[in-house]
């Protein structure tokens, strides 16, 4: 191993073996542990970069990577250097930290690691105890590389509800709240009510918000908070909608999936914005476009030059991996991060909508604290074979007999009969589904981010090339 390697390595080594929430059960911590003086401190101490940086901060249920990754690809084809912060990673930790879609380079992951790595000790030590955990640590590295470069935009995606996320110690341009559902309940709440005050946390007096919340009791408190803040609040459907058109005569090719993308025409307060395409697979992805297309529309009336040609190219560009990402053509093969009710149902909406093979394969794998009742029982009536598996790379999984047991009981009560395979490995349930596929056969990964990874790498190695051709 060189030199370099090796310190790259260590660098890893040092976040990772940090207090890491991700790799916890919720049961295992509170919102007690979460200390948003613990990041102010160590900013602080690294000479508060996220001052330096003009930012886009954006909470949300789901969708807020999606919307996230679409304000930046645009406001990048308008010829701005933009940092992205998203969280989690799908295959390399550096996907979580991006300038104009670039990763850091080992050398600079290196380096600023060995910068943060200096404060962290002295904030070890100190009496008060006040350690930063590994997100802290990784929300501290996205500001610095973003002040190093002199970014004109970060887009930074909350990690955890907003109140007490990490991110939540910027003085924002604009707020992003894309919608709100049940998630995450035993940190943030069991009612919508509860979790829309958790997101609504990241609102700053006077600073824009614009959302994607529809529940009546979720837009009444953004109301309430929003006028506490004296912040103005633009709904969708209220202030700003999207409406799905036809393609252009030339459609615009997709280049996520090689196929047509979609297209919205989005109504914002003050422009009508016409045959935008989205390259994202999912009527809820048009939602998510209406979003970002307004924020930036709002950013247009501020000064912001973004032409809209620019605009179109940077949707028509983005890619955005495992989210409903279609990885291979023949037989088609889905990846997708759903891991609650309404992401899944959108998966399932969006499966419907956009493929003709009746054969349907799941593949399945599930972390704890999570509704797996509620997301089987939107799957299930939708394949006829499902494969149960378990990741192997957290020890949030449930392990894979415990799931089958889960999946049997659902079955029962909603008179399913698909057939159940327990496999013990993804590589092991990739070759089950992989046996019974034939040219009628749809492929759907999903559960969670970890099983959405551990396929990916597995179908694609360490790159982001699709598999637009050739088979099982």
């Amino acid at each position: 191993m060189g030199v370099l390697a090796e310190r790259y390595q260590q660098s890893l080594d040092f976040l990772f073996g940090r207090l890491n929430y991700e790799r916890m059960g919720s049961s295992k911590y509170s919102t007690q542990d979460f200390k948003l003086s613990r990041m102010e401190e160590l900013l602080n101490r690294l000479g508060n970069p996220q001052n330096r940086v003009p930012t886009i901060h954006v909470a949300g249920t789901k969708g807020k990577g999606s919307t996230s990754v679409m304000m930046a690809e645009m406001l990048s084809a308008a010829g701005y250097r933009v940092g992205l912060f998203t969280s989690p990673h799908v295959t390399r930790y550096e996907e979580r930290i991006l300038v104009n879609g670039q990763q850091l380079e080992p050398e600079e992951l290196v380096e600023l690691v060995s910068e943060l790595s200096q404060v962290v000790v002295q904030m070890d030590q100190a009496e008060n105890g006040l350690s930063p955990t590994f997100f802290e640590l990784t929300t501290a590295l996205a500001w610095m590389q973003f002040a190093r470069q002199s970014v004109d935009f970060a887009v930074m995606e909350v990690g955890l509800g907003g109140r007490l996320d990490s991110t939540n110690v910027c003085s924002p341009l604009v707020t992003v709240i894309t919608n709100i559902s049940y998630d995450h309940t035993a940190l943030l709440g069991n009612t919508i009510e509860q979790i829309t005050r958790e997101k609504a946390g990241i609102i700053k007096a006077g600073i824009p918000v614009f959302s994607g919340v529809t529940q009546p009791e979720a837009i009444a408190v953004l109301e309430e908070i929003s006028q506490e803040k004296q912040a103005p609040l633009y709904l969708m459907q209220r202030d700003f909608s999207g409406t799905s058109v036809e393609a252009a005569e030339v459609p615009v090719l997709s280049a996520a999936t090689g196929l047509p993308c979609q297209q919205v025409e989005v109504q914002t307060p003050w422009s009508r914005l016409e045959q935008i395409p989205v390259s994202l697979l999912g009527a809820h992805q048009a939602i998510n476009a209406t979003l970002a297309v307004t924020v930036l529309d709002y950013l247009r009336q501020q000064g912001v030059e973004i032409p809209l040609d620019l605009l179109r190219k940077g949707m028509a560009d983005l890619k955005w991996p495992a989210r409903i990402e279609l990885v291979q053509k023949q037989p088609p093969v889905v990846l997708d991060t759903a891991h609650n009710g309404a992401s899944i149902q959108a998966l399932v909406d969006t499966l419907s909508a956009g493929f003709t093979e009746p054969d349907r394969v799941l593949i399945f794998a599930v972390t704890r604290d999570k509704d797996v009742q509620e997301m089987l029982r939107a799957l299930l009536p939708h394949f006829q074979t499902v494969i149960l598996t378990q990741y192997l790379s957290n020890p949030r999984r449930i392990p894979v007999e415990e799931l089958h047991e889960i999946t049997r009981s659902m079955q029962e009560e909603i008179g399913d009969t698909s057939e159940l395979v327990v496999t013990t490995s993804p590589e092991a349930a990739w070759s089950r589904a992989r046996s019974e596929a034939t040219d009628k056969t749809l492929i759907c990964v999903t559960g969670s981010f970890f099983i959405a990874a551990e396929m990916r790498e597995l179908l694609l190695g360490k790159t982001d090339e699709v598999l637009l051709s050739g088979t099982c």
